[in-house]
């Protein structure tokens, strides 16, 4: 498996993923899924942002997964705070793919300057609380029934990351 920046080839794949989980799971907390147009925005601004979308590739060159980050919030005194997302395909799971995909995204996200990454993980998603806490994540915040999927209430995990220990910016 290869971790690599995404290239506009690789946006149906990532379409491909990102519809299963809309679909099929409670990792996307819509019933609406995207169309080809609507990814190819999102990957456009996510570029244009400065923002990374990498995928891993097999040897064929076929997407496992996909991850990336983008702003927490809007106000500016989030700006040094990212929230990341991470898609597996489902036959690809327990293969190490979403932890690789995980490593890299910090790697990213140090080299950006990023203060603290934030994950968004329902509150049934075990295996992802599990992998963000083996990744040195602390579950810092759950807000019961906070959304609704498949006729049921979801509870919101929130998983953060302190990248660095630099001191806060001088100003506002």
């Amino acid at each position: 498996m290869h971790i690599r920046n995404a290239e506009a080839k690789d946006i149906p794949s990532i379409l491909a993923l990102y519809n299963h989980a809309v679909r099929e799971t409670t990792a996307a907390w819509t019933g609406c899924e995207e169309t080809q147009e609507d990814r190819v925005a999102w990957f456009e601004a996510r570029k244009s942002q400065g923002f990374p979308v990498i995928v891993a590739v097999d040897t064929q060159e076929r997407v496992a997964g996909f991850a990336s980050y983008g702003p927490f919030r809007s106000k500016e005194g989030y700006r040094f705070t990212v929230e990341h997302t991470v898609y597996v395909d489902p036959s690809r799971h327990r293969q190490g793919i979403g932890r690789n995909l995980m490593f890299r995204i910090l790697e990213i996200a140090e080299a950006d300057g990023i203060h603290v990454l934030v994950g968004g993980v329902d509150g049934d998603n075990l295996a992802s609380i599990r992998l963000h806490e083996a990744l040195g994540f602390e579950v810092t915040g759950r807000l019961p029934q906070t959304g609704t999927k498949f006729g049921r209430w979801l509870d919101l995990v929130f998983l953060t990351k302190v990248l660095s220990d630099t001191r806060a910016p001088e100003g506002r």
